[in-house]
């Protein structure tokens, strides 16, 4: 399913104008987004919980030349799926 099929699902769903389910996605994607990258965690009970996480550096190889090299550190985005979604796609 890609982003307007996405859409046009949530607006019949929810009763809504595709305009205004558009919308309401954008806002949502937006502001998980920055509650990221603020550090801040958001916990959706049911849903599951996104974050971002922080990998620590480390050394890899450069697969090309087998040279060492330093992977930096870095943020990256996490999703840890809730109980009642995780009963759900086990049903």
């Amino acid at each position: 399913m890609n982003k307007n099929e996405f859409i046009a699902k949530i607006a019949a769903d929810a009763e809504l104008k595709k305009s205004d389910a558009e919308k309401f996605l954008d806002a949502f994607v937006s502001n998980v987004k920055e509650i990221m990258a603020a550090g801040d965690k958001l916990q959706i009970v049911g849903f599951g919980t996104f974050e971002a996480k922080t990998r620590s550096e480390k050394e890899g190889i450069n697969p090309a030349t087998g040279e060492k090299i330093r992977i930096a550190a870095c943020k990256v985005p996490s999703f840890k799926p809730g109980k009642t979604l995780k009963d759900e796609l086990n049903k």
